[in-house]
């Protein structure tokens, strides 16, 4: 139970981890003041469920995990690709619908995989799959 505890708390720091750095690096490129805002307040609910985890891992004396490095340099690079030859608000709208939809399916996968994970760590796996999931559907107005 401990193992898939502590593997599904470091996948979904991981992933909270590489939300906000996607929305780091988009949201000073957003144009519309209801896109940014929106952004904005994703990042604020990655941040405090990613402190919870860090708090929990810690207490398991675990260290925290890092985006998968080179995952993280194929998202800049696409990121900073179509950013600059499209620069708008739909181009990053269409670039942070794609990640959320990766991270909903990547975390209801390790959901799956660690089943013998407690409550605490599936309900945080859940929460965050939760704000990327409504994420992507509050990006939708903005999707040209």
């Amino acid at each position: 139970m401990k193992t898939d505890t502590i593997a599904l708390l470091k996948e979904c720091d991981a992933g909270a981890k590489m939300a906000i750095s996607s929305i780091d690096q988009v949201i000073n490129k957003i144009q519309s003041t209801s896109l940014f805002q929106l952004l904005k307040e994703s990042k604020s609910h990655h941040e405090k469920l990613c402190d919870e985890i860090h708090h929990t891992l810690n207490s398991y004396q675990e260290a925290e995990k890092d985006p998968n490095p080179i995952a993280k340099v194929f998202a800049n690079i696409k990121t900073s690709l179509m950013t600059t030859l499209e620069q708008d608000d739909a181009t990053i709208a269409k670039l942070m619908t794609d990640g959320c939809n990766m991270g909903v399916k990547s975390l209801s996968e390790y959901l799956n995989k660690y089943t013998n994970a407690d409550a605490k760590s599936k309900d945080y796996c859940n929460r965050l799959i939760a704000i990327e999931d409504q994420l992507a559907k509050d990006l939708r107005p903005h999707l040209l």
